[in-house]
This record gives structure tokens, C-alpha cells and sequence, in this order.
């Protein structure tokens, strides 16, 4: 098996607890997981790690048992009303299971103000040894990867990055020729997935896609060898690649990660 981080993402089983990620995760052959500490929406089903102490404990105990480690942390919005200081407990959490890397999506239209706040998370995640990953998704306010690399190198600090989304790198029409122009600082971790079909021209269909209708790598049209070949080598790899379908259909969880791991396996001996 190959020595690269594969960690486990929360949107992947969505539908576990973390105590119950982690132990799908150990399972199926990961090394690390992702944990949301944040609800991407608020519809989401969330467990609340950040508020239960209790979940906490359990946590850290079945992450020590395990031998899993979190390689990040998920997901906070900077918006045009976010105070960054709000989000310490966040990032003390994050600190206290060991993550290194924060999921930041830019949910501002001023983009003065994104970058200013982009800046000053990352002058508080820096105090946790945290690196904040502006994730480009094209219904955000940090578009694409041009915008997203723009944002972070205008912040100029040391510790910011920008997250690669193959869903949202395919979607945004962002380029291989600049992916590869990207100093290797800023790209710590990226995330990994297929896209089946042509871009839709509805963003709606879009977000619906990203958030259910993922295909697993080899599955679908991405050129993702070119895309593992633009990156730093041996990157680790995040797992996001949720598919409703296959939830509906009753596969479970277990062989959900499993179906995930295998394919990327598969896909990093073609690159």
C-alpha cells in the first residue's frame, strides 16, 4: 500500500458519528480522517464536537485505540458579518486532535474584506499550528483557482493555502498549467473525487452534484492523473466523494470508504 496520507472525508459518510468514522476508517486502511466541527449547511446532520465534551472524549479515545489520525478540520465560512476571533473554540478543537490543515470556504463578495479576514484567521490558526486551505467552489466567492491563489498570496501569510477539490477544479474550468504554477507551500492536502458528464450549466445542478453525486476516482471524465501529476508529490490525499445513490441503495458506509480507498490505490499506480 502506498505510504501517501489517504484520510477518510466527513462528506464521504456523512451519515457516521466520528466515533463511528473513525472506526470505519481503521477498518477500510486509512491512515487519517477529516472532522467536521462546523455543518456545511443548516439542513446537515451535525455532531456537535465542539459544543459536547462527552463526543470529545469519546473521540480522542477511539482515535487513540485506532491509530487514525486527523489531518483537517472542517468548515468555516468567512462571511460578510464573521468576527475571526468567534472561531477560536473551533481551532482549539481542531488543535486538540492533532489537526494540521483547516477547511476555510470565502463566503464574501468583497473581496478586500475576505482577504483581511483570510489574513486574520490565519494569524489565529497559526497560534494552534493550524493551516487554513481556502477551498475554490464555484458558487462561492472564491470562484475558481485564480481567485482562491489571489486571496491567499494578497493574506501573504506563511501558513495559508489553497485546497484542490477535483469536483471543483473540474467545475470552475480551472487549468492544469496553473495548478502547476502554484508554489508547493501553499498545496498541503487536496481532495479527491471523479466527475461523471459535462459541466451543467445551472450552478443549482452543480451544488447538488458536489454535495451527492460524486463518483469515485477512475469512474468518471476528470483527468485526474494529470491533476495528481500537477500537485506536490505524494500529497496527502482527502477522500470526498459522497454519492447518495449508493447510501439509498444501502451500501454501507464501511464499503462506501472502502470502494474510495481502493479506486484512488488504483489511480495512483497509473500516475
Amino acid at each position: 500500500m502506498s505510504q501517501r496520507v489517504m484520510s477518510l472525508a466527513a462528506l464521504t459518510v456523512l451519515e457516521l458519528s466520528p466515533v463511528e468514522m473513525i472506526e470505519v476508517a481503521a477498518r477500510a486502511g486509512y491512515s487519517h480522517v477529516g472532522l467536521r466541527l462546523e455543518p456545511a449547511t443548516p439542513e446537515e446532520h451535525h455532531f456537535p464536537l465542539v459544543a459536547d465534551a462527552g463526543l470529545r472524549r469519546q473521540t480522542a479515545a477511539r482515535l487513540r485505540d485506532t491509530g487514525i489520525q486527523v489531518l483537517d478540520v472542517e468548515i468555516l465560512r468567512l462571511k460578510p458579518e464573521t468576527c475571526v476571533a468567534d472561531f477560536e473554540p473551533l481551532l482549539a478543537v481542531g488543535a486538540e486532535f492533532g489537526a494540521s490543515e483547516l477547511l476555510v470556504a470565502g463566503n464574501d463578495a468583497d473581496e478586500q474584506r475576505l482577504t483581511e479576514n483570510f489574513a486574520a484567521l490565519c494569524d489565529l490558526a497559526g497560534q494552534y499550528s493550524l493551516h487554513p486551505h481556502l477551498e475554490f467552489m464555484p458558487w462561492t466567492d472564491a470562484k475558481n483557482l485564480t481567485q482562491a491563489l489571489r486571496i491567499v498570496e494578497q493574506a501573504g501569510r506563511g501558513n495559508g493555502c489553497v485546497l484542490v477539490d477535483a469536483f471543483h477544479f473540474d467545475r470552475s474550468a480551472s487549468s492544469l498549467e496553473d495548478l502547476g504554477k502554484v508554489a508547493r507551500s501553499r498545496l498541503r492536502y487536496a481532495q479527491l473525487c471523479d466527475v461523471a458528464g459535462p459541466r451543467p450549466d445551472d450552478m443549482a445542478d452543480i451544488l447538488r452534484q458536489a454535495r451527492n453525486e460524486r463518483r469515485f476516482p477512475g469512474d468518471g471524465d476528470c483527468d485526474l492523473v494529470g491533476l495528481l501529476r500537477s500537485l506536490p508529490s505524494s500529497i496527502p490525499l482527502s477522500l470526498e466523494i459522497p454519492t447518495r445513490q449508493l447510501y439509498e441503495q444501502g451500501v454501507s458506509a464501511l464499503q462506501r470508504a472502502q470502494m474510495a480507498l481502493d479506486k484512488t490505490q488504483q489511480l495512483l499506480l497509473q500516475h
